[in-house]
């Protein structure tokens, strides 16, 4: 089976900041009404050990979050005694195994909160509906509604693929700028999955500024021959999400893209609305 989708013949009947973004170096500020300032510098912490690939130093931490080094100190000695960091022999700080199940649960929890959105999407457009982050270097896929139709695309919940040759990556990557874009692919290399994948930087990228232009992506039989996909990011989410369709080429044609690219973006405001609820709701 191909990286993406598998083509399946049916016989009756998977939270946010882009971290290829510069943070801010400010260090956070007064805590907002109600909160808890050193929960909030904690969590920037966390978010920013994650942004530095998962290890650093306490200088770096100091350089990039502007908090004097006694404070950064005080803080991740409280996340290693609960285990959300551990500190190397090196003396550097990392990521600790605590935050694997937390992320283990919000990954299930979101692609739950998808699912009635991207049910919807099989309801008006006819084909399976998936949603993916940007997780590193790779485009997992979080949550999937299949069509109803006899010959349909289906990908498992919690597969990871090379976001150069799939609608949703391109999607994902859209919203990066081009030198992080080149710097991800010089890691991941781009492998050509059909004879129409996008092989080069160049061309890659040329294919993003389209998908900015248009204000959504498409996988044209280059994960799949005979599958087409269309893709579009979801606006203002918590980590970097895209919601796509996908269904064969002779379905998913030129004239049903003109009718489907509208309710995909409407799926995905939605679903970016019921992601800020969810969190923006707790407190109160």
């Amino acid at each position: 089976m191909k990286a993406g989708f598998r083509t399946v013949k049916l016989r009756s009947h998977p939270i946010g900041r882009n971290p290829h973004v510069p943070r801010s170096t400010a260090a956070p500020g007064p805590a907002a009404a109600g909160g808890v300032q050193s929960l909030e510098r904690a969590f920037d912490l966390l978010e920013r050990m994650a942004d530095a690939g998962g290890e650093v130093g306490l200088s770096e931490l100091a350089g990039s979050s502007g908090l004097p080094l006694p404070t950064i100190h005080r803080l991740m000695r409280t996340l290693v005694a609960t285990g959300y960091v551990r500190q190397q022999p090196n003396r550097r700080y990392a990521l600790g195994p605590r935050l694997i199940r937390l992320g283990e649960s919000a990954s299930r929890l979101l692609g739950t909160w998808a699912r009635p959105h991207l049910a919807r999407l099989v309801d008006e457009t006819g084909e399976t509906a998936n949603m993916a982050l940007l997780d590193g270097d790779e485009a997992v896929y979080v949550a999937q509604v299949p069509s109803r139709h006899s010959m349909r695309m289906f990908t498992e919940v919690g597969r990871r693929v090379l976001p150069h040759s799939t609608g949703v990556g391109k999607a994902l990557l859209a919203q990066l700028p081009d030198d992080a874009v080149r710097a991800l692919l010089a890691r991941t290399g781009m492998p050509a999955a059909t004879e129409r994948t996008l092989t080069s930087p160049d061309a890659f990228l040329r294919a993003l500024a389209a998908v900015r232009a248009d204000g959504y992506a498409v996988d044209d039989n280059e994960q799949e021959m005979g599958v087409r996909c269309l893709a579009v990011a979801v606006p203002d989410a918590p980590t970097a999400a895209a919601v796509s369709i996908s269904g064969p080429a002779g379905r998913l044609t030129e004239a049903a893209t003109e009718r489907m690219v509208p309710v995909l973006r409407e799926a995905a405001r939605q679903l970016s609305a019921a992601l800020t609820d969810t969190t923006d709701g707790a407190a109160g």
